[in-house]
């Protein structure tokens, strides 16, 4: 499915079927070629956009897979750059893609819920994890976000507009998040996965309310939509002193 070297139609229905962490495992080795990683325009969007805010030392990826997100941090961090990601099949396959050389790599198997760090970064990312957390747990995961990061460090993410109601996107991701949520009320364990739940207007107050300055960049490599407004901007929620 997606692509020849993409997972079976089969194999999607096994992983829809686990548990989130077992999930990433099954398709670990085969998720580079779904439309579920982050594109490069994207990840080069926003390295772009931080060398351009600010400059950094040590870097982390909340929620790495395979390491894409990683590679990018590799061009912005000076010192080094660290991937963690509950899934030990996702972060196999980020050892064996990522090059060596710049700054230094490491992986760590964690819970983004429960981060086994020290304030040792000044910089976090992440890219289109959210949508494994719910929203009542937004809190607690900006919370060790924050417990990472020096003071003044910097929590950065990409937020994509939402599409328009009229648009087959509204359709197709409200019809995706339906099936999940009815999958997840019929079937244990869930498999948390909603992509309308991670709304901009919902997580800049949890932000703030986490210890946060937010800031928000439009990202001119994506341009704006027809009233004006980017298609993506990243957030930029600096740790305050």
């Amino acid at each position: 499915m997606f692509s020849p070297e993409g997972p079976s139609l089969r194999e999607l229905a096994v992983q829809a079927l686990s548990s989130v962490e077992h999930g990433y495992d099954l398709l670990a080795p085969k998720f580079d070629h779904t439309p579920f990683r982050t594109p490069d325009p994207l990840l080069d969007a926003v390295a772009a956009m931080l060398r351009r805010v600010g400059t950094f030392d040590d870097g982390l990826d909340l929620c790495c897979g395979t390491g894409a997100g990683v590679e990018a941090l590799t061009k912005v961090c000076r010192a080094s750059v660290t991937g963690v990601d509950f899934s030990t099949g996702m972060l196999e396959v980020a050892r064996e893609r990522v090059p060596s050389g710049g700054p230094r790599v490491s992986w760590v198997r964690g819970d983004a819920r429960a981060l086994p760090f020290a304030p040792a970064f000044d910089l976090v990312v992440s890219f289109g994890a959210f949508g494994h957390f719910l929203p009542r747990e937004l809190p607690g995961l900006f919370g060790q976000v924050h417990s990472v990061l020096r003071p003044g460090g910097c929590f950065a993410f990409p937020v994509v507009a939402p599409p328009r109601p009229a648009s087959p996107a509204y359709w197709m991701l409200s019809g995706f998040d339906a099936v999940m949520k009815a999958r997840n009320a019929l079937w244990r364990p869930p498999f948390v996965m909603y992509y309308r739940d991670f709304r901009l207007g919902l997580v800049l107050p949890e932000l703030e309310r986490a210890g946060f300055a937010v800031d928000l960049y439009a990202l001119p490599e994506f341009g704006p939509r027809a009233d004006g407004s980017p298609r993506v901007r990243m957030v930029a929620a600096r740790r305050l002193p």
